[in-house]
């Protein structure tokens, strides 16, 4: 009896003990299933929005709107072809003009007013004093020998040259803005053009076959690559 008991009690707890093991195995692949699905949907999820990403174009300027955009206002051209470093040429360049005409037109008129006080024998407008020369006093009557005339004459040629350069600068000024559009537009023309540095020669020899005009001969071929 005393064995039959202990017998039975066995066979529990060697059941109680498989049961144990199988459920410690379920839910431990459970556990490393559980990841896996989890980096599945990870992996779809992050695949998904690389698939509805549509790639940016490779730029490329339209030659038109940098034309345009150029016209509009100098350097603008050149920003829109992403050449950045040419704007302080381009703005250096006009700072250059600016500069020139606000100089010579100073000079033309200064000598203008110079001048036109100057021969309108006025005493009252005396501008002209400023620019008579050294050692001189302010009477012209009392220079004698001519010199009233050629100072009169200086002051004239004085303005004339002004005036031409202060003309001249507004020209350049024109060109420069002229420059910088068909620059802009050059450049977004030329902006896939391929100017890599792989310039070559080759030289190989050549079979001419006979034909009825002449016979077989041998030459040289060059071929550059630029």
């Amino acid at each position: 009896m005393k064995q039959r008991l202990l017998y039975t009690i066995y066979r529990l707890l060697l059941t109680a003990c498989c049961l144990l093991f199988t459920v410690s195995v379920y839910s431990q692949d459970d556990l490393l299933l559980f990841p896996d699905s989890l980096a599945v949907e990870s992996v779809l999820l992050t695949e998904v929005p690389e698939k509805l990403i549509i790639e940016k174009e490779a730029f490329s300027p339209n030659p038109t709107k940098a034309i345009l955009y150029s016209a509009i206002f100098p350097g603008l051209g050149q920003i829109y072809n992403r050449k950045y470093w040419k704007l302080p040429i381009v703005y250096g360049g006009f700072l250059g003009c600016a500069y020139a005409i606000s100089w010579n037109g100073t000079q033309y008129n200064g000598y203008k007013a110079a001048y036109s006080d100057f021969i309108d024998d006025n005493p009252n407008t005396d501008s002209w004093k400023a620019y008579k020369p050294y050692g001189f006093d302010d009477d012209p009557a009392s220079w004698g020998g001519g010199t009233a005339d050629w100072f009169s004459g200086s002051l004239k040629r004085k303005k004339d040259f002004y005036r031409r350069n202060r003309d001249l600068s507004y020209i350049v000024t024109i060109g420069v803005y002229a420059i910088c559009m068909i620059d802009a537009y050059v450049d977004a023309q030329l902006f896939e053009f391929d100017i890599s540095p792989d310039l070559s020669l080759r030289m190989e020899p050549i079979f001419f076959e006979k034909t009825s005009i002449n016979s077989n001969s041998f030459g040289l071929q060059c071929s550059f690559t630029f």
